[in-house]
């Protein structure tokens, strides 16, 4: 049987004991299971298991795209070592939410793997959960019963057969609490002789290996560890289409057994292998390292890295096209990871440049049938593979370069770990591969250092962290030194934001506002910020820019009765506080310190935002919602947002895409933007629970939400999870233009636009430049492109014959100055020269192009400095010279030292300065150096 017989078979053999077939689940996995990626089968019916009544279906059977990469279930550094480790592979699986229990499912796994794919039963051992000392539940004597009934049925030893294991093998957990219980593994022996009577289960050997894993769910653990019986029992199986497949094809349907058993024999593999051998010549021989640390052959090395590079590019495949793309952080950064790894072996099979994107058609034709949107994000994975390829390929040469310069200077067999730390963070060398390159050379890494350098770096980033916080409103964290006790303990209470629906009210001071303000220091104020019980103010955060505006005194003391300040920006603390930064240059605070008390608790305040500038804002930040919905709708739904920025005056907008966005795209996406503007639809913004938002709903990427979020919806446009401020209706926001478009990393772009009066501004100034040039060209704006054009192609007629002109001239001056050269014996040419007006760049360009119209020539230049004060030099030698034993550098020091002159260089040129204009006219030290050089170059 092939793979796509394999996964059709099991899906159709549940599918006849009444399971409901569903489709995969995506590879990202629900937020609050706080995995980087979907590992496990049974991750998207983790809701079923705690509330079996949940389910929509008693009876679920599927094939679940897996990512084992990151995280607690890592396999990514096994790849390659063995025949059985991937990052990326299927799971089938059947499933019972509180169905049938143990009986069926034991006995639908024997009967599809006996009577229906004809897995040889003698060779077959299950094992069931017996307790050690301290391990949970009791010996599963159901299972087991069941079991030896099957085994003994088929003419079988029960005792053999049924294995018992503690809870490290045959007890499932989702975590430390939660649904739990025994399970039931189904191993086979692969060896040749198939009567190793079960000694070699779950003892690591490859030719003993796991099939499938029948899990029974029927408890609940609490915080305590206590086990609770769960009301209704549930089964989650799982079994690796890739292990089957490989299986299968190992053995040729059972018929050999000389082969060591290995996923990669099966037809998931073979077309990329087959690809990969027509890029690179070198052909896959199916051979492994008896010890994965020993040092690898020329032949292990290959088939290790046909089996790393195929592996790592069906999970490329699949994790883009479920949305997850390279960055530097999170699920991204392993993904970039998995990537640079398999460019690095790609380079030891000497694959050509970008091989990977070239091997992508390989992966979807062979898995569109099961999984129809690899061919729909065809384009994306090439486009983001190739870019990603291209730019680890410049850095791997230059880290190649530092790897072999270290090994050079190992001497005790251990390859530093600052210096693997090194290659890890300046050329993005996963410290694995610099394991795997040093073992190679029969050297260990030393990892103690390079983890004690990880930390290092770790703690400068949280330093660094901590001082972008200071410094970005948006995370701020403040202490307020001056407070009172009363003060402070008022401060943890948080601000109520009411700046939805007003933008001024009357509130309550609720924390001292001065920090560094006194009498007795002249009144000096370092940072002025008020916290109130309520304010329409919004603190800097999500992106959006804090308002600004004016608090007035209403109530209390008559020395600020009355008194109006100016807010500045409005931030919020870690306390979830809204702060009022306040201009400590105006005079009303210097009234404030000089009545000498700087503690205004409970006073009456007005707060008034800046009306205008809070609308400007409200246009920007619902453009930028316009902006994505229009990016996604016209480049694709890959678009993903990585960081905006909304103010008054425009909005930067962060998204990953992985090639400009042409001027004719900009032009679709302005436009599409202007329609949804002229609709004038209406904004709705409401709060909800987090799992009650609508399912079309955006969500930024590792952003922390809490149980009620704020969405933001336009109906049939755009719906985000967004707490900042909107218009209320699309037609406030006037119009839109785009003004700028750029690379800001690998993969992300940024977009500049502006919206509302900032984007008629602009305008404006576009239109003041073309009636300028109008004037100025003496034709109308409409005639302007075809007037630059004709002034540019006469502007290029112009510099081609400028550039001739000077072609002609210089080979004027160098034949001239080639008729100034000395004959110097029989075969040598001595050139010694004043050439003024020429920068170092120059006289260095000059006096190797002499060099080359001369034989066997020697060529000393003498040029005064742009700065009219010393005198440049420069010396070239042609090979002959530096065979008889002369160096450019040494020979210029000795002929200009006696004026004080240094010089540097090479062998062949060498350049000279620091010869003072007073010490002698040119001709003088032209002379003496002429005469200097013709006794050195004598001597030969």
């Amino acid at each position: 049987m092939q793979s796509t017989d394999i996964r059709r078979s099991f899906l159709e053999f549940f599918a006849a004991r009444g399971h409901k077939i569903v489709p995969s689940a995506s590879l990202v996995p629900d937020p609050s299971l706080g995995l980087l990626f979907t590992n496990a089968g049974m991750n998207a019916f983790i809701p079923y298991f705690l509330n079996p009544g949940s389910s929509p279906h008693p009876r679920m059977a599927d094939t679940q795209r897996c990512l084992r990469a990151g995280g607690k279930h890592n396999d990514l550094e096994d790849v390659g070592f063995d025949g059985y480790h991937h990052t990326f592979f299927e799971m089938l699986g059947n499933w019972s939410f509180g169905d049938y229990f143990k009986e069926k499912a034991i006995r639908w796994a024997w009967e599809l793997l006996v009577q229906h794919w004809h897995f040889p039963k003698e060779r077959l051992y299950a094992t069931v959960y017996r307790p050690g000392k301290d391990e949970p539940a009791s010996f599963d004597q159901e299972a087991h019963t069941i079991w030896g009934s099957l085994f003994e049925t088929e003419g079988l030893d029960a005792d053999e057969h049924v294995l018992c294991f503690g809870e490290k093998e045959n007890f499932w957990s989702m975590g430390e609490t939660g649904p739990c219980g025994p399970c039931s593994e189904i191993h086979i022996d692969l060896t040749p002789e198939g009567n190793t009577r079960g000694k070699l289960v779950n003892r690591g050997d490859p030719r003993c290996i796991e099939i499938w894993n029948l899990v029974f769910m029927q408890f609940n653990r609490d915080r305590d560890g206590r086990l609770t019986a769960l009301p209704q029992k549930c089964v989650d199986t799982g079994m690796g289409l890739e292990r089957v497949a490989g299986i299968l094809a190992s053995t040729e349907n059972f018929s050999r057994w000389d082969r060591i058993p290995s996923n990669y024999d099966s037809d998931l593999f073979k077309n990329i292998f087959q690809k990969i051998s027509e890029m690179s010549g070198h052909h896959y021989g199916g051979t492994f390292a008896t010890n994965r640390r020993e040092q690898l052959g020329e032949d292990h090395m290959r088939d290790f890295a046909f089996r790393v590079i195929a592996d790592h590019l069906r999970a490329l495949c699949f994790a883009i096209g479920d949305g997850i793309y390279p960055r530097n952080d999170g699920r991204g950064y392993v993904l970039r990871r998995i990537l640079r790894r398999a460019v690095f072996f790609g380079r030891r099979l000497r694959l050509p440049e970008e091989f990977l994107a070239k091997l992508i058609p390989t992966v979807v034709d062979k898995m569109e049938g099961a999984f129809p949107q690899l061919r729909e994000h065809q384009g994306l994975m090439e486009k983001i593979i190739s870019s990603e390829e291209s730019q680890f390929e410049a850095i791997l040469d230059r880290g190649m370069v530092l790897f072999e310069d270290v090994c050079r200077s190992v001497k005790d067999g251990i390859f530093p770990g600052d210096q693997a730390f090194r290659l890890h963070d300046t050329y993005g060398f996963p410290f694995d591969l610099t394991c795997l390159l040093a073992e190679s050379k029969g050297f260990a890494v030393g990892r103690a250092r390079f983890e004690a350098e990880m930390q290092k770096q770790q703690s400068r980033a949280r330093q660094n962290q901590k001082k972008d916080e200071i410094c970005d409103a948006s995370y701020k964290s403040h202490e307020v030194s001056g407070a009172s006790s009363e003060s402070r303990s008022s401060f943890f209470d948080q601000t109520i934001f009411c700046g939805y629906e007003e933008l001024s009210t009357m509130a309550t001071v609720k924390s001292s506002p001065w920090s560094g303000a006194s009498p007795e220091n002249g009144g000096q104020v370092r940072d002025l910020r008020i916290v109130v019980n309520q304010t329409p103010f919004y603190a800097e955060g999500g992106g959006q820019i804090g308002d600004t505006g004016t608090l007035t005194f209403i109530e209390g003391n008559e020395n600020i009765r009355g008194k109006t300040l100016k807010v500045l920006k409005t931030t919020r603390n870690s306390s979830g506080q809204i702060e009022h930064h306040i201009d400590g240059s105006d005079a009303t605070i210097s009234d404030i310190i000089a009545s000498g008390k700087l503690e205004y608790l409970y006073e009456k305040v007005e707060l008034k935002v800046d009306e205008p500038r809070r609308w400007a804002i409200e246009r920007h930040h619902t453009a930028t919602h316009l902006l994505q919905a229009a990016l996604r709708d016209i480049l694709g739904k890959h678009v993903q947002q990585a960081g905006s920025s909304v103010t008054d005056q425009g909005i930067h907008f962060d998204f990953i895409h992985f090639e400009p966005v042409s001027l004719a795209m900009r032009d679709k996406i302005e436009e599409k933007i202007q329609d949804w503007i002229l609709s004038n639809q209406k904004v709705k913004c409401f709060e909800t629970d987090f799992d009650k938002i609508p399912k079309n709903c955006i969500a930024l990427f590792n952003e922390k939400y809490g149980d009620e979020v704020r969405v933001v919806e336009i109906e049939g446009i755009s719906t985000e999870l967004c707490g900042g401020c909107h218009v209320r209706s699309l037609g406030e926001i006037g119009t839109f233009k785009i003004i700028s478009e750029s690379a800001i990393s690998s993969g992300v772009r940024r977009i500049g636009a502006v919206a509302g009066k900032v984007a008629h501004k602009w305008f404006q100034e576009q239109v003041k430049v073309l009636q300028y040039l109008s004037q100025k060209f003496s034709v109308k704006n409409e005639d302007l492109p075809e007037k630059i054009d004709q002034l540019c192609g006469q502007l290029s007629r112009l510099e081609t014959e400028l550039r001739s002109h000077r072609h002609d001239k210089e080979k004027q001056i160098m034949e001239s100055l080639c008729g100034q050269a000395e004959t110097y014996g029989q075969d040598s040419q001595l050139l010694c020269v004043h050439v003024d007006g020429r920068e170092p760049r120059e006289l260095r360009a000059l006096a190797t192009s002499l060099l080359r119209r001369l034989k066997n020539g020697v060529v000393f230049l003498l040029a005064t400095a742009p700065d009219d004060q010393t005198y440049h030099t420069a010396l070239a030698l042609a090979p002959v010279w530096i065979e008889r034993g002369f160096q450019a550098q040494q020979c210029l020091g000795k002929i200009i030292e006696k004026w004080n002159g240094k010089c540097g260089g090479k062998h062949d040129l060498a350049m000279g300065g620091g010869i003072s204009v007073l010490s002698a006219s040119p001709q003088k030290i032209l002379d003496s150096c002429r005469s200097d050089m013709k006794s050195l170059f004598s001597s030969s």
